[in-house]
């Protein structure tokens, strides 16, 4: 797994003229999006974690470009206008830890060619393209068994007199390398001051064949690809190159289908192609790495990770509820079920299939709660522990835990958070907010695939549970944590790919951030009110108490509707809804989280009009 990259990008870019006079070559764009974004962007569809860029000409560009990306650190070459492409690879050095993809910043490529040189087995590796005729091109020669052993722009010198363009391998500047590579490359930089204009091709080249760290070349021969140094080099690129780009990757595209039912979400290709994996054991280390940064970056995400841990299991949600139920109630303690849905509801059902003894607070299931009423029942005395769900997804009803939870607290009760359809999609605050454990699934705000549930947990009343008696043996909390704080490990088998692709959605989460995506989802939200009130429906919960992730809608009154066909007209044009019946109390629930875009929420408004102007409500 390549978790870092560099881009070589301090060059002055003076073949271009008044172009790139005050703007760096990686800044042209072309549709739009400037070279270097558009590379930012695959490499984090890529994996990649930490995008390093070496600047010099006009580094407050890249500098701005970061302050957006927050996967960007930028570090600027100094004395980039006396030196090349490996003189800004050695100030990139310091931060980078392992193997890592090595990019030019004046690319547009087909992102296959991340995929093909992350999945080589080869731990070195440059990629390179047949024949292109495109000018200045830089060719490498390679022995018989595929390594590097010469790289030039003299055609003749380096592939030999007469090789045809079936012998071609251009250097498409892009590679992948190890550590050791680097510092192979940076000792051979660094022994002889003639050396300080060399570009890094020729010290690849060096390394391969003196310093015995083989460096492969891998052809794609009709690989889809340009470098930009000039006004004809862009003109080619954007005519001929760029249209092929294109296509090549709308054929890999998944059929889009914006799921507006509660969950699971929408995710993001990338997302989804995280699964396509090579096979591991998940005993293996690299695996519970995995699982180790996973753990704690969902943690990061709501918590402080020194007062607070995650633990996960393969399940759903509601396994993760339970988990937290079953583990956190104490032995002799005495449980209050908060229950103003259906999801309250079903952690009283939980509780008491596990034989806990419990009350049940009920409330509304579209009306806040009567807090007067239930600080009477923290002051009884009687509880132990707060069980409450944060977003009730019945009706899309916010509790307001920044009130409850602390109240709960002062009278000395564990808290117990359903935070299913709440987690990452708000910001939160678990210690401010007065939450000691938090249940959460992989599928809904994280935008990852179902199948993994976890507990965030506040460190210090999840080791209280050491000597407690199980409840449940698979979705113990405890011997959960303790078994992976001793061996990296999950007790029993992980899903393996479901972890990948939520590596990759915590990656994306990083990048837009939980506020930027609370922003998205309420601007989807209030363009779904704004069509609700103009269509004359009504909704169950009043604005101000809606969590902005799911609106209940009350179906109109008129024989003439129907759910199924509604759900028909709209999954037909891409979007998939949810019914919802609370009681005596119909309605349909259209929720916007996931990879959901307001644009898109646009159009399905469009389509529910015209589903109710065909039944004559607007």
């Amino acid at each position: 797994m390549i978790r870092q990259a560099v881009i070589l990008a301090g060059g002055l870019g003076s073949r271009f003229g008044g172009r790139t006079k005050e703007m760096p070559k990686g800044f042209i764009a072309i549709d739009g999006v400037p070279l270097v974004e558009r590379s930012v962007q695959k490499l984090i569809a890529a994996g990649v974690e930490e995008i390093i860029i070496g600047t010099g000409h006009c580094a407050s560009y890249y500098d701005e470009l970061a302050a957006r990306y927050p996967c960007i650190r930028t570090v600027r070459n100094g004395d980039y206008a006396a030196t090349s492409s490996m003189g800004t690879l050695a100030v990139c050095a310091p931060l980078v830890t392992g193997g890592f993809f090595l990019l030019e910043s004046d690319l547009i490529y087909d992102a296959a060619g991340l995929f093909v040189l992350a999945n080589d087995e080869r731990q070195n590796v440059i990629l390179a393209s047949g024949a292109t005729g495109s000018g200045d091109e830089v060719y490498l020669a390679s022995d018989g068994d595929g390594r590097l052993c010469a790289a030039g722009k003299d055609r003749d010198a380096v592939l030999g007199p007469g090789a045809g363009d079936g012998a071609v391998a251009e250097l498409v500047g892009i590679s992948k390398l190890s550590r050791a590579a680097l510092d192979a490359m940076l000792a051979y930089y660094a022994g002889d001051p003639s050396l300080k204009k060399i570009d890094y091709e020729h010290v690849l080249a060096h390394i391969s064949t003196a310093a015995d760290i083989p460096v492969s070349v891998r052809r794609i021969q009709y690989y889809a690809w340009a470098e930009m140094d000039d006004e004809a080099m862009l003109e080619r690129a954007v005519r001929q190159v760029w249209p092929r780009i294109r296509e090549n990757e709308s054929l890999h595209a998944v059929r889009r289908e914006v799921l507006l039912n509660p969950g699971p979400s929408t995710t993001s290709d990338s997302v989804k192609y995280a699964q396509v994996c090579p096979d591991i054991c998940p005993r293996e280390a690299e695996f519970g790495d995995l699982m180790r940064w996973c753990a704690g970056e969902l943690t990061g995400f709501v918590a402080d990770p020194k007062d607070y841990t995650t633990v996960m299991f393969g399940c759903s949600g509601t396994g993760a509820d339970e988990a937290m139920i079953a583990s956190c109630v104490p032995p002799d303690g005495r449980l209050l079920v908060v229950d103003n849905g259906s999801y309250g509801a079903r952690l009283a059902k939980i509780a008491s299939v596990h034989k806990i003894d419990m009350d049940v607070f009920k409330g509304s299931s579209h009306e806040p709660l009567d807090l007067a009423a239930l600080e009477e029942a923290f002051k009884s005395g009687k509880y132990a522990a707060l069980a409450i769900v944060y977003h009730e997804t019945t009706t899309g009803l916010l509790n307001p835990l920044e009130v409850i939870c602390p109240l709960a607290k002062k009278y000395g009760l564990i808290t117990l958070v359903d935070a299913v359809s709440a987690y990452a999609g708000m910001p939160m605050d678990l210690d401010r907010l007065g939450i000691d454990f938090a249940s959460a699934t992989s599928n809904k705000h994280i935008q990852g695939m179902a199948g993994i549930g976890f507990v965030v947990c506040r460190r210090s009343e999840l080791e209280k549970q050491k000597d407690w008696p199980m409840r449940s043996y698979y979705l113990n909390l405890y011997d959960q944590y303790r078994y992976f704080i001793e061996t990296g490990q999950t007790r029993f088998t992980p899903p393996v790919q479901t972890f990948y692709a939520l590596r990759q959605a915590i990656l994306e989460t990083k990048q837009e951030t939980v506020e930027r995506r609370f922003g998205r989802y309420t601007e989807c939200w209030k363009i779904l009110v704004a069509a609700i009130k103009e269509m004359g429906l009504k909704m169950l919960v009043k604005e101000e108490y809606q969590s902005h992730f799911i609106t209940a809608i009350l179906v109109p009154e008129t024989p003439r509707y129907s759910f199924g066909a509604m759900h028909d007209y709209a999954r037909a044009r891409g979007f998939t809804i949810y019914p919802g019946k609370l009681g005596n109390i119909d309605t349909f629930r259209i929720a916007n989280m996931g990879d959901i875009r307001p644009a898109e929420m646009e159009r399905f408004t469009g389509i529910l009009r015209e589903y109710m102007h065909s039944i004559g409500v607007c």
